[in-house]
């Protein structure tokens, strides 16, 4: 029987959690055992005690925690330094494996088998997995929340004895599932929302909202199979940043939600052009975090340019943590039971299965997943492709 541990996020400020007292249940009820570290639910008000009576055991450490784990389900990744604690045990978390290649390798060092939840597929098997997709559409709606907290002005049209208050003018750059969301939360807020993504299949699903899709022309634009919009070119970038100048200028809020999978997203708001926005107009970049799509923003902070504020503070599905948490842990429950081997009461790891072949990074101390090692090992993945070339040759001339 297998034992599942979901260890307190070290990430500071962090109050999301990986489970809550309704998942202890439900794990319990497929034959696993749950232990959570002491204090596990504080930020979210949940005593130990909940857990405890929902099924789960509580560790007195995360030492104890770890050595008693044969999984351990986590928001963020396991530092580096405590992953000797789990040398051929199982993680799932975050793992941003295209960007922290030294923490993939730690990972095949102490032999880890290791799951990426940002390297989910986006099918219609995955979708109840899906946690990139449920934290983002929760960052849709904080991102709003923030950009109104700065602005110093009201959203809706007011008709009043005094006069009329005409409605803001919101702008959202890309139409994902952050980006649908910022426009769903702002026209409910009552605010005029214009949006543009270099996808144009998703327009319909902008005005279905009531946003207006602004129109530009960039040629010929594509998306990948999993749904995420492919890099645009330099030129076509050009284009872009020119013919949504008008509408930036313009706007009172602009969220910018551009972000490229496993690469670094576009700059898509230069200084140039904001300098031509209204002083107290305020700019959200989803991406500050990851580079930002937003000339001068500050990964973490808010910052000031020219009037014009601009939000980078990210993490932003933490300032709703208990949604968070119960979008997240869910999608947490539906992976673990996906593989789950009811006789024998264990997480099975299958490499065949296409949504482990996508989301499982490392195992057996070495990295089973293309994409990662095509990135972090190139020279071994060309070694391979020659002995696999020369093989062939060789059964060829013998055959």
């Amino acid at each position: 029987m297998h034992t599942i541990a979901f260890p307190t996020e070290t990430r500071a400020g962090e109050k999301r959690r990986a489970l809550l007292p309704n998942n202890v249940k439900a794990y319990c009820l497929m034959g696993a055992n749950v232990v959570i570290e002491s204090g596990f639910g504080n930020s979210l008000h949940i005593d130990d005690a909940d857990y405890v009576k929902a099924g789960a055991k509580v560790a007195a450490s995360r030492e104890a925690l770890f050595s008693q784990a044969n999984i351990v389900l986590s928001i963020h990744k396991i530092p580096k330094h405590e992953l000797a604690l789990l040398a051929g045990k199982t993680v799932v978390s975050f793992l941003d494996a295209f960007n922290d290649g030294d923490y993939v390798k730690t990972l095949c060092k102490q032999n880890v088998t290791s799951l990426s939840m940002e390297m989910i597929p986006r099918s219609t098997r995955c979708q109840k997995m899906d946690a990139l997709s449920s934290q983002a559409s929760l960052a849709g709606y904080v991102m709003v929340v923030k950009a109104i907290n700065e602005l110093q002005s009201i959203l809706p049209m007011m008709m009043t004895a005094a006069g009329t208050i005409k409605p803001a003018k919101v702008f959202v750059i890309g139409a994902g599932v952050a980006g649908l969301q910022a426009i769903a939360t702002a026209k409910r807020m009552g605010a005029s929302v214009t949006a543009f993504d270099t996808r144009s299949v998703v327009a319909e699903q902008v005005q279905s909202l009531g946003a207006k899709f602004l129109d530009i022309n960039l040629g010929e634009t594509s998306q990948t199979s999993q749904g995420y919009a492919q890099a645009l070119t330099p030129e076509q970038l050009s284009v872009q940043q020119e013919a949504q100048q008008k509408c930036i200028a313009e706007s009172d809020i602009v969220i910018t939600t551009a972000q490229l999978f496993g690469r670094k997203p576009p700059l898509l708001i230069d200084n140039k052009t904001i300098s031509v926005m209204k002083k107290g107009s305020v700019i959200v970049d989803m991406a500050a975090e990851s580079g930002g799509n937003v000339e001068g923003s500050i990964a973490g902070e808010n910052s000031v340019i020219n009037g014009v504020t601009i939000i980078g503070t990210g993490n932003w599905a933490n300032d709703v943590a208990f949604n968070a948490s119960q979008m997240y842990a869910n999608n947490l429950f539906n992976l673990v039971s996906e593989f789950w081997h009811q006789d024998n009461k264990c997480f099975v790891i299958d490499l065949s299965d296409d949504i482990q072949e996508n989301a499982v990074i490392t195992h057996a101390g070495t990295i089973v997943n293309q994409a990662i090692l095509n990135i972090h090992m190139p020279t071994k993945t060309l070694i391979e492709k020659q002995d696999k070339a020369n093989t062939a040759q060789l059964v060829e001339k013998t055959s």
